[in-house]
């Protein structure tokens, strides 16, 4: 299912940013030089979809991925405008670094992003924690979004 965020209606950005200086974590753009290490951080722990996506990111000038990092540590990335305009993801963060605010922080980004390139909600696709973005950024679902955008992806079945 796919979720609608009003961009124009979000929390701050101040408040994730100082709760992530406070542990020592930097969310920022992804940095194309760093796109090698960053795609195998998601290969590592995501899907290959997931990793298809991200590779789409750095086709843009300005990538459309955040990252979470402690000094050289990656813990997390966002996507946003990777399989379509105005998607918000892949996301993930290191399951050690769960229930830190970085998941909260790197949807945030992403999604002040997209408002600043002038979206006035985003599509949150193919939701898993329904209830997350409900309660973070008002989400609310669209009815018979599945498969969406996602219809005419296939499955790759290995020999």
């Amino acid at each position: 299912m796919d979720m609608l965020v009003k961009l124009y209606n979000l929390p701050p950005l101040e408040d994730e940013q100082r709760k992530m200086q406070e542990m020592n974590i930097t969310i920022s753009r992804a940095f194309p030089a760093n796109r090698v290490h960053i795609i195998d951080f998601v290969k590592k722990h995501s899907s290959s979809y997931a990793e298809g996506e991200a590779q789409c990111c750095f086709s843009k000038q300005a990538p459309s991925m955040f990252i979470a990092r402690r000094g050289n540590q990656m813990l997390g990335y966002a996507c946003y405008n990777a399989t379509a305009p105005d998607f918000f993801g892949p996301t993930f963060v290191l399951e050690e670094e769960r229930k830190k605010g970085i998941g909260r922080a790197l949807l945030l980004h992403a999604l002040h992003a997209l408002k600043e390139e002038g979206y006035g909600y985003a599509i949150i696709g193919s939701v898993g924690p329904v209830e997350f973005y409900e309660k973070t950024v008002g989400a609310t679902c669209i009815s018979d979004s599945t498969p969406g955008i996602y219809e005419n992806m296939f499955r790759v079945q290995n020999a």
